[in-house]
């Protein structure tokens, strides 16, 4: 209760400085919940989906192993897989391009490198929000701080008075300025670097499945599997 009367004291007595340095950090720390509840079901998904690339391998055909993936239209999986497929004919049916000077290996590497850095800026997209305001919302609540504190001695300097009496309220409502700071920042902070972790893994699921593919629209098998680098019978993509 006393934290609310500090807060609704802090908003109705404060000047214009006070309650815009108290919009901007509440409006930096609705994004960043924004930013890490939606990165987060992001990742829920894709971790869901990176389950299923071994559902893949397990098809008859390349269509089935592409609809054992998944439907999601921003599937990163099903994309590197039509990506490979798309490079493999192109690479076999073009005549007289440039890319013929690559083999079909270094192209289709360069198409699943080119897939994989895509997802990559799609995953961290958002991500420069929250380091912005784990960087910076704890100075914007020390402004805030620096702002009350210079009101209120302002303010006992032409009263003449400065017992403990009239410093405790006027400094206590400006230190709840670097309380909202952190407060702001350190869920950023936390969720960015959870965040982070996240991606990773699903990167690390998404190069392991690149060098299957790459392996098996080069070679027609997949690299390190249980039957000696035969795949079970999923059929060259054309």
């Amino acid at each position: 209760m006393e934290s609310q009367l500090g807060l609704i004291t802090l908003w109705t007595q404060g000047d214009w400085v006070t309650r815009s340095v108290a919009a901007l950090l509440l409006i930096m720390s609705l994004a960043s919940w924004i930013v890490i509840l939606s990165k987060a079901l992001d990742i829920v998904k894709y971790k869901a989906l990176a389950q299923r690339t071994e559902a893949f391998w397990h098809s008859k055909d390349f269509a089935g192993g592409v609809e054992a993936l998944g439907v999601a239209k921003d599937n990163p999986f099903v994309q590197m897989a039509h990506a490979g497929q798309e490079a493999t004919a192109h690479h076999r049916n073009t005549q007289a391009q440039l890319h013929d000077s690559l083999d079909v290996s270094d192209w289709i590497s360069r198409t699943l490198r080119n897939s994989i850095d895509d997802s990559t800026a799609r995953f961290q997209s958002g991500l420069a929000v929250l380091a912005s305001v784990g960087s910076t919302a704890p100075f914007v609540g020390l402004f805030g701080t620096v702002w009350g504190i210079y009101h209120a001695l302002v303010g006992i300097g032409a009263n003449g008075q400065a017992g403990i009496e009239t410093v405790a309220g006027p400094i206590g409502e400006a230190l709840i300025m670097t309380a909202l700071g952190l407060a702001v920042a350190i869920p950023a902070v936390l969720g960015y670097n959870a965040l982070l972790r996240g991606n990773k893994f699903i990167l690390t699921k998404l190069n392991r499945f690149a060098h299957d593919l790459h392996a098996y629209f080069v070679t027609g098998a997949r690299v390190g599997n249980q039957r000696g680098g035969q795949v079970l019978p999923l059929h060259a993509a054309k």
